[in-house]
């Protein structure tokens, strides 16, 4: 009984798959889009300060081509995330920039309470990138991504 329960709620949820990685890619998306804007247009003094995390890892040379990196990372990343298009390359580069903030932030002694928004961000990026972006996506009508193929249903 419980069991026919769950498949027919699991049936009746998958029916709006699409429609809810579009929900999901406009909500991440354009909350990146909010978070990196200030930074895109915080200009050289701003990309600097950024690009000092690099400093995390060693990496001390041009910290404004860095901080700029990022902030691309997170709004032009997001655009395209939130668009579908170049979803999966988008959501690598929004992986990387997430775990670059997450080890900064740790190392720097902010705390997980404080870093752990990096990482949770990073892994829904790196489970978006195995999903794709669904048929309602500018990936999807330019035909680099191709529709889902239907999987036999189990027997269990």
């Amino acid at each position: 009984m419980l069991k026919q329960l769950l498949r027919f709620f699991a049936q009746a949820l998958s029916r709006y798959q699409d429609s809810a990685l579009l929900l999901f890619r406009l909500g991440l998306g354009g909350m990146f889009m909010w978070h990196g804007w200030p930074k895109i247009i915080g200009g050289t003094e701003k990309w600097a300060g950024l690009g000092k995390s690099m400093g995390t890892f060693g990496i001390d040379f041009a910290p404004v081509l860095w901080g700029f990196m990022s902030s691309f990372a997170e709004f032009g990343g997001g655009l395209l995330f939130a668009i579908g298009l170049f979803y999966r390359p988008a959501c690598l580069l929004l992986v990387s920039n997430m775990m670059v903030a997450f080890t900064s932030q740790m190392i720097n002694g902010t705390g997980l309470q404080k870093a752990s928004q990096s990482l949770e961000d990073g892994i829904s990026f790196f489970g978006a990138a195995f999903i794709g972006p669904g048929k309602y996506s500018l990936d999807y009508y330019m035909r680099i991504e191709k529709p889902a193929e239907k999987r036999p249903q189990s027997p269990f």
